[in-house]
């Protein structure tokens, strides 16, 4: 079985995976280019992310959606497992949101530019300023409903356990007085590990958290309170082999 799924993704997923790119791409950029950027910087995405859990047959499980308010905007934390992360959440969060992601991504051929086009927080920690730039840039998309969505550790595991957040997720929640949802996401390190090379078969497992309120009183208290109910919902979900702290050296 093993041997046919491999045959299967480069004869068959992997074309159509790239085909889909392109056009979900160029989509994006037309669409947020004629107008409502608010709808042709998620639909598409959503399609396109669903369109590839199902072209390689990977079955997909969401909990917890009972959690969330539709007008409530929300700062979303989730642990980074793999690449398959962002085709998890994109298309199984049910919200219309924004990511926020490294500068170096928007060097990627079309996505790079789909993603600008479509409003995507890109963050530069070049300067003090840069990353002030990138907070106020975050804070007028949080507004109308419209939501963030971030991997705190800054990037994907090596081992399938949680490194270290940082802070600037719980940072701007805390500034914004939002309310934190963290997200589990279980089976994508399996799928594809940030040192493999193709996928292994596997479900994935997209757990959607109550939400953690600030304080009411800004500071490093809040902030630290984010951070470690964050860390403790999402492990608390984990399967055993992946609980427990490790670091990561390219955080």
């Amino acid at each position: 079985m093993r041997f046919l799924y491999i045959i299967y993704q480069i004869c068959i997923g992997v074309p159509i995976f790239l085909v889909a790119t392109i056009l979900t791409a160029l989509t994006t950029m037309l669409g947020c280019w004629l107008g409502n950027g608010h709808f042709w910087g998620y639909y598409p995405g959503k399609l396109w992310s669903q369109l590839t859990c199902f072209l390689f047959l990977l079955p997909v499980k969401v909990k917890g959606h009972e959690h969330l308010d539709k007008k409530t905007s929300y700062v979303f934390v989730a642990n980074h497992q793999g690449s398959f992360d962002i085709f998890l959440v994109y298309g199984f969060l049910g919200r219309n949101f924004k990511w926020m992601m490294k500068k170096s991504l928007r060097k990627l051929p079309f996505v790079g530019k789909a993603c600008e086009s479509a409003g995507f927080i890109f963050v530069d920690k070049s300067s003090p300023r840069k990353v002030y730039e990138t907070i106020k840039s975050a804070e007028k998309v949080l507004q109308g409903g419209t939501s963030l969505v971030v991997f705190p550790e800054g990037a994907r595991t090596f081992t399938g356990h949680m490194a270290n957040f940082k802070k600037g997720a719980f940072l701007l929640a805390d500034q914004l007085q939002l309310p934190v949802v963290p997200l589990t996401i279980d089976g994508s390190f399996d799928i594809l590990p940030r040192t493999g090379k193709l996928l292994h078969w596997h479900p994935m497992t997209l757990t959607i958290h109550e939400p953690i309120y600030p304080l009411g009183k800004k500071g490093e208290e809040n902030l630290q309170m984010l951070m470690a109910e964050s860390y403790k919902a999402i492990e608390k979900d984990l399967p055993q082999k992946y609980k427990g702290k490790m670091e990561n050296p390219d955080q």
